[in-house]
């Protein structure tokens, strides 16, 4: 069993006997992760811990921390009391730059923006992503068909996110897991950053609601085209729009709902 999931012991009742049976059952692991900067804490993180160095790479991106995975020199993760500590040591312009803007905030599984002091401070990608190939809905279609073969820890525990990498063929690339949506999408750009991929070389697909939050990270990544499982929020549509990013959600087996760049033609291309 992996890192991110842990077996415990617990018991079922039966609502029509009222018979009750011990059993086991595999629960996704949550646990708290403070990601310290040089040597000023930034951040704690309700994580699943799996993909280190993934999460805190996007993560250090999409927060504006770090514009390449080079930036980020080591990282040392230690034990604490209370959870996990990452070191993490960037190169010196980095840091430099980091300390003038540096903003404290408590992370939750659930919320991207919490800790904020005002509404100015609130994370917005200011540049539109550039204009890549339209993704046909074949590509799209397969993998809606294929994630779930690509989501291991859910299969075992039925409670975390997944955000995935499909080529423009909607082949395939690399997912990851966490119990929060928003650390699935963190892990899944800080592994395509660490391996050098072009933005405009795939798409990316969650299985979770398409946020504000979703949009901005992608939006940063450069990603033309998001597609989601479940339904978009007012304000995604919105800045989805204005960066230019193409989002499909409410993806189903059987069809998804387009909400922006709609003159754009849906390509029937054959994969």
């Amino acid at each position: 069993m992996t890192p991110g999931a842990r077996e415990v012991s617990a018991s079922t009742l039966s609502f029509a006997s009222q018979e009750v049976k011990g059993a086991r059952r595999a629960l996704a692991v949550e646990t708290p992760l403070e990601l310290v900067f040089g040597t000023i804490p930034y951040a704690v993180m309700m994580v699943t811990p799996d993909d280190f160095e993934d999460f805190i790479t996007g993560f250090a991106f999409t927060e504006g921390v770090i514009e390449r995975a080079s930036d980020v020199r080591t990282i040392t993760i230690e034990q604490h009391p209370k959870g996990l500590r990452a070191l993490v040591d960037l190169v010196p312009e980095k840091l430099s730059a980091h300390l003038v803007r540096q903003r404290a905030m408590t992370g939750r599984t659930s919320c991207g923006v919490c800790g904020i002091e005002d509404l100015a401070s609130l994370p917005s990608q200011e540049e539109a992503v550039k204009h890549s190939t339209r993704i046909s809905e074949d590509a799209i279609k397969h993998a809606i068909d294929t994630i779930s073969e690509h989501q291991p820890l859910n299969d075992a525990t039925r409670t975390v996110h997944a955000a995935a990498w499909f080529d423009r063929n909607g082949d395939f690339i690399l997912a990851r897991e966490d119990v929060g949506r928003h650390n699935a999408l963190d892990k899944t750009i800080g592994a395509l950053m660490r391996s050098d991929a072009d933005a405009r070389s795939g798409f990316i697909l969650i299985t979770s609601r398409a946020s504000y939050e979703m949009i901005e990270k992608t939006g940063r990544f450069g990603a033309y085209t998001l597609v989601a499982i479940s339904a978009p929020t007012s304000l995604a549509v919105e800045r989805a729009e204005a960066l230019g990013i193409t989002l499909y959600a409410i993806a189903r087996a059987d069809g998804a709902m387009k909400f922006t760049n709609l003159n754009d033609e849906y390509s029937k291309e054959t994969r």
